[in-house]
């Protein structure tokens, strides 16, 4: 319970230290947020708004993308990195979504994870932003901050995924991933958090656990 009432007032103070926070991904729908969340891993927000537009000018559906040229697509993408299995992932789920969905992404996680290259977090993602329906992501910056702030004793995505699932009511879970994702971007970063500057200082242990990112 003592975790719990915890973990509630820092989302209320990260509520009130980054009221604009929402999804840094550019999309303008269910598709493009797929792919641009997929070009996302190991990549800057920043880099991929600045590729994705030249994409989604050139796919506007899944089956634009299940029919595309490989070679071509790669060209498009290739500053993201791992662009050879961005594509695959990409190209993949999209040729299922246009198979099997009537073209339109699955609204739930359980149709989300069957799709190649998409795990619990991008799926979350998705759901959150694009659908409305809350979930909890955990990215690296998640896995650092509930590990030093003393919510959860697992490293393992998924398992922290269910710790912070008892945490925080249901209707907070995406907007609690993007307060804390920024809040990993802009105080307790990787290095040197700065911890004198932070609104959550008082509620946090400290507990010093080293996440490898």
């Amino acid at each position: 319970m003592e975790i719990k009432n915890r973990t509630q007032k820092i989302n209320q103070i990260l509520k009130k230290t980054y009221p604009a926070a929402k999804c840094a991904l550019d999309f303008k729908n269910p598709p493009q947020l797929l792919v641009a969340t997929i070009l996302s891993a190991q990549c800057t927000d920043k880099r991929v708004n600045l590729v994705t537009p030249a994409v989604f000018k050139k796919y506007k559906t899944a089956g634009d993308y299940a029919r595309a040229n490989v070679s071509e697509f790669q060209n498009l993408i290739h500053s993201t990195g791992f662009y050879q299995n961005k594509t695959k992932s990409i190209l993949g789920a999209m040729k299922v979504i246009d198979e099997k969905h009537h073209g339109k992404v699955p609204e739930t996680l359980e149709e989300l994870v069957k799709l190649p290259g998409i795990g619990r977090k991008t799926a979350n993602v998705i759901l959150g932003n694009a659908f409305e329906t809350p979930g909890i992501v955990v990215d690296t910056h998640m896995l650092r901050l509930s590990a030093r702030m003393g919510l959860t004793k697992n490293v393992d995505p998924v398992k922290v995924e269910f710790d912070l699932m008892k945490l925080i009511p249901k209707q907070e879970w995406t907007m609690f991933s993007h307060r804390m994702i920024h809040h990993g971007r802009a105080i307790c970063v990787a290095r040197k958090p700065l911890c004198s500057k932070c609104p959550v200082e008082k509620l946090c242990p400290k507990i010093g656990v080293k996440i490898h990112e």
